[in-house]
């Protein structure tokens, strides 16, 4: 197997460095949720039961760092942001597709897709 540098991490293979950008609790689900509209930290926080501010804050940012996600700032008082997928993104929709279909599965029901 090849290993492959990419900003300044090694990988041994392409899955490590799939779960390096999406892996962890909380990173699919704040994609999932990306995955139809553009939404406001709040209506984040709110959609995912568990996640400290801290925690999404944190999660927000590697995710934009990543290119996965897009922060738009608008010039309002009080100012308003929020956070949508990015096209590079929305390429990771069908892996979520395939986690959501397999993960359904293994809890014994159908997967219900919102499609675009």
């Amino acid at each position: 197997m090849v290993s492959q540098t990419r900003n300044n991490k090694h990988y041994q293979c392409p899955v490590e460095a799939t779960l390096e950008v999406i892996g962890g609790k909380w990173k699919p689900i704040i994609l999932w949720q990306l995955r139809t509209e553009k939404m406001r930290f709040s209506g984040l926080q709110q959609s995912m039961q568990g996640i400290s501010p801290k925690m999404l804050t944190k999660q927000l940012r590697e995710l934009e760092e990543d290119g996965l996600i897009l922060r738009e700032v608008y010039p309002e008082i009080p100012p308003k942001v929020e956070y949508s997928l990015t096209e590079f993104g929305k390429t990771m929709l069908p892996v979520l597709d395939a986690l959501c279909k397999w993960g359904n599965k293994y809890l014994g029901r159908e997967c219900l897709l919102d499609k675009q």
